[in-house]
């Protein structure tokens, strides 16, 4: 489109828009018919530990929709010489999982508690056992069980539980509704009815600890939606928490809010039997959409769902890339120091260019890039932990190649299962992320450390968003298509990508790493007993 039809798009509401709340960035980018970005807004923020809990303020929350909304309204306005008022369809989603809790009267009952806490082991592994089906300590029912064992007050004054895109999209529509990928971090779903277990759902409803509340669990659940549904509409209330400004209309079809996960799948258009995507940022996690059901119950295997509702085996990690964010910005204010003044995009260039120069086992050099405990490795509480012995290799290279290494080593770990216990193999499998909009380096090492050839598209950088907007379009407009087809049809007719396929020596040489990673986690261990936060 040039700038005539895209400015009579916007004037038309021939857009969609899609609203992420991410670990660290909240972005709005609106897309035209054609799935192309027109604009984008963006804010920054971070969760915060307090009273021995990971969260963020529900206040922020909207703060940084408004901002991020603005920001691409205005630039909207700049570009285009057009107001927006219509928008066609809207999606929103958000970091996968976690608890927030409601009572009658619409009040959060206690701050939200994100994906990050490790602090319901005990559920997670009683309803584990229960269900005979993992359940992960990230998910909504692990909280929800978790503060029932705690004998919390709020929970008698329950009335309704959601994750943090549910919660948006209940405030801007009035719909009580999840897409089904991201309810199934809420509660297990049956794959054959769309909706969660019944089995499970009486096995809930039955334990003795449940019992003593007025409330039923499916009627505390938001409803589950499959991609393609329209899940309510924006009301006028919705509208003006959106655009503080004013100008935008009532009536925007909403999709089914769904999971970073699920964004990233569509966004990597991998949501077909047999491929697979990574997704790489402050967390990382693998999706790998299942021909068959797996054989055994494995603790750090997750079995979610696709938007349009097929199984998916899904290995999360806490850690990724926040201990290499925190390296570069130590590098940044030294090379500011010497007056020299770096761009992110440059930043991070020169220091991926420098790993280019490294030993394949970093010189025998260990990073732990463990800002909060990691299931995957036992780990209960994060100290980011850097080890070497005199006789390492120390140098600028290695100690890059050695935070590359260390951001991808949970999930190598994870995949392990999949592959040696498991057999499951992939046709594709698709990264995205912000390490990735650095070309070849993190992808290189990637491939190396699961062995498998790895793909990155043109949009590496910004899959989540831009997913979530081609779900509001589908939502609005599918002609019958099943997600896939229309993905292939529609959307991805000419994508750009590059893939890499492992090199024998960076296999050999993340293996030694990951030899002395493994042998070395004790330390880590005994540094988060140790050393009190």
């Amino acid at each position: 489109m040039n700038l005539v039809e895209i400015s009579k798009a916007i004037e038309q509401g021939k857009v969609s828009l899609g609203i992420e709340l991410g670990s660290t960035r909240i972005k709005s980018v609106l897309v035209t018919e054609d799935f192309n970005t027109i604009a984008s807004g963006s804010f920054t923020w971070e969760n915060q530990y307090e009273n021995d809990i990971w969260t963020y303020p529900i206040d922020l929350v909207w703060q940084g929709i408004q901002t991020s909304y603005s920001q691409m309204a205005a630039e909207v306005q700049s570009k285009y010489h057009q107001p927006l008022k219509n928008i066609g369809s809207i999606g929103i989603s958000a970091m996968m999982h976690g608890y927030l809790a409601f009572n009658k009267k619409s009040e959060l009952l206690v701050p939200f508690r994100t994906w990050r806490n490790n602090i319901t082991a005990d559920a997670a592994e009683q309803l584990t056992k229960e269900f005979n089906f993992n359940i992960p300590q990230r998910w909504c029912v692990a909280h929800l069980y978790q503060a029932i064992l705690n004998k919390e007050e709020h929970v008698k004054d329950i009335d309704f539980i959601t994750t943090l895109a549910g919660y948006v999209t209940w405030k801007l529509s009035g719909e009580k509704v999840l897409g089904i990928g991201d309810a199934s971090g809420a509660f297990p779903i049956d794959q054959q009815t769309g909706d969660y277990s019944q089995e499970m759902l009486d096995k809930f409803a039955n334990l003795d600890n449940v019992k003593q509340y007025d409330w039923d669990i499916k009627s505390i659940l938001p409803k589950v939606e499959k991609a393609g549904v329209v899940a309510g509409k924006l009301t006028a209330e919705g509208a003006k928490l959106l655009d503080v400004n004013g100008n935008l209309e009532a009536g925007s079809i909403m999709a089914p809010p769904e999971g970073d996960a699920g964004t990233g799948m569509v966004g990597t258009n991998s949501v077909r039997k047999r491929t697979g995507n990574i997704s790489v940022g402050t967390s990382a996690f693998s999706m790998v959409v299942l021909e068959k059901p797996l054989k055994s119950v494995h603790k750090d295997i997750d079995i979610v769902m696709t938007p349009d509702g097929s199984p998916v085996a899904m290995v999360h990690v806490n850690n990724c890339s926040s201990d290499i964010n925190a390296w570069a910005s130590l590098f940044n204010e030294f090379a500011a120091r010497l007056g020299v003044n770096l761009t992110p995009d440059k930043l991070y260039e020169a220091l991926f260019l420098e790993a280019t120069k490294s030993d394949p086992n970093a010189g025998g050099l260990v990073n732990y890039s463990y800002q909060s405990g990691e299931n995957i490795t036992d780990i209960k509480a994060g100290r980011p932990l850097f080890v070497r012995t005199p006789n390492s290799k120390f140098n600028l290279p290695n100690f890059i190649l050695t935070q590359l290494y260390a951001a991808f080593a949970p999930l190598k770990i994870g995949m392990n299962i999949l592959s040696n216990e498991e057999n499951i193999n992939t046709d594709v499998m698709i990264a995205q992320g912000g390490l990735f909009k650095t070309q070849v380096m993190a992808q290189q090492v990637l491939a190396n450390a699961l062995n498998l050839p790895i793909t990155v598209m043109g949009n590496a950088g910004e899959g989540g968003p831009w997913g979530m907007a081609v779900l509001a379009m589908y939502a609005k407009d599918n002609n019958g298509q099943t997600l896939d087809d229309y993905l292939d049809h529609n959307v991805f007719t000419s994508p750009e990508s590059m893939t890499l396929s492992p090199e024998p020596e960076g296999v050999k040489g993340y293996e030694e790493f990951t030899e002395k990673y493994v042998a070395g986690l004790p330390i880590e261990a005994t540094a988060g007993n140790a050393i009190k936060d």
